[in-house]
């Protein structure tokens, strides 16, 4: 049975699971679907109460039934490369691909469905409470008002997309900034504003968790590191990536979160206060790990590998397209 990986043409981190996967002699095909209608092709037929689905890509035809997993990594718009792309191909394209592949008994890293809205940073700041990780005090908001209340009680203060990426072509990422002192919050009318409370930080946490697999990285803070960098993607270089042990008043929320997020993949960003208390910040369920591998040579691609190639659960054969008594 055959891995499918949806990203796009150049991802260095899917690369290093496919090596893996090449070694362990598991069938896997890359597909990117920004080029449906030109470089990919499907087809589905639903008869007789059976499915049977196929993609073709790169000279390879492959069975949608025969999907042991699918890892959605980091895919394209479907049909963004066409001859003739618009919004509406996208959408056919969209509900062609991803419906078809809904029907398949694959693994999921992760589902469409829950990678949708893990992406949702409010959703993720609730869940995480209610999983007891510790969360810094966060304020959402349009009213200038209560910007300034929120900024009375908690002084120091950081500032950061709801969203993530600016969408400019391509995306840029937004750092977290610092908020001065006295500032004016006026402008916050004009769009949903994340202010959270400021962590004094002695090290940035990365947890890469895979299925079970817990695979933590900490990169400790310089002590003359300027306080208004704190945004660790930003910063000045400094101390390595080292492998690092996840607490366990932490592991029980981890594993909480991504139950609930019904995700098999998830990238945690914490920050480490002065009392070794570690401050969910968010999870990124398809978030990088190349150069947490790296810098750690913790065994990441190889445990997704693993994952990917595990076999597929045995279905009730009335799914499989068996025969069923007749109303």
């Amino acid at each position: 049975m055959t891995v499918l990986i949806l990203t796009c043409e150049e991802d260095v981190t899917a690369d290093m699971v496919v090596v893996h996967l090449h070694a362990t002699g598991v069938p896997v095909v890359r597909v990117d679907p920004a080029d449906l209608t030109g470089g990919v092709a499907l087809s589905g037929e639903y008869v007789h109460g059976r499915f049977r689905g196929h993609l073709s890509a790169g000279g390879r035809l492959v069975s949608i039934g025969g999907l042991r997993s699918v890892w959605v990594r980091r895919p394209g718009t479907p049909a963004g490369r066409a001859a003739q792309p618009s919004a509406w191909l996208t959408e056919e394209a969209a509900q062609a691909l991803y419906g078809m592949l809904r029907g398949s008994d694959a693994r999921w890293m992760n589902h469409p469905d829950a990678a949708r809205r893990a992406r949702h940073k409010p959703w993720q700041l609730r869940l995480a409470q209610r999983c007891g990780l510790p969360v810094p005090a966060t304020l959402i908001t349009t009213f200038p008002l209560a910007a300034r209340e929120f900024s009375e009680r908690y002084p120091d203060l950081v500032v950061k997309p709801v969203s993530g990426a600016h969408p400019q072509d391509p995306p840029r990422a937004v750092p977290t900034s610092r908020v001065p002192p006295d500032t004016d919050f006026s402008a916050v009318a004009f769009g949903p504003t994340l202010l959270q409370r400021r962590i004094s930080k002695r090290a940035d946490i990365r947890l890469t968790v895979v299925g079970d697999r817990m695979l933590a990285a900490r990169k400790a803070a310089a002590a003359d590191a300027d306080p208004d960098e704190v945004d660790v993607r930003f910063a000045a270089p400094g101390a390595p990536w080292r492998p690092t042990d996840v607490p366990s008043c932490i592991a029980p929320g981890v594993r909480a979160y991504l139950r609930d997020a019904e995700l098999a993949y998830g990238a945690f960003d914490f920050v480490e206060d002065a009392d070794g208390t570690w401050w969910f910040l968010e999870c990124n369920q398809s978030g990088q790990f190349g150069f947490v591998e790296v810098e750690t040579g913790q065994p990441i691609a190889r445990t997704i590998a693993e994952w990917l190639a595990r076999p597929v659960p045995e279905a009730p054969s009335h799914l499989n397209g068996a025969n069923t008594t007749a109303c």
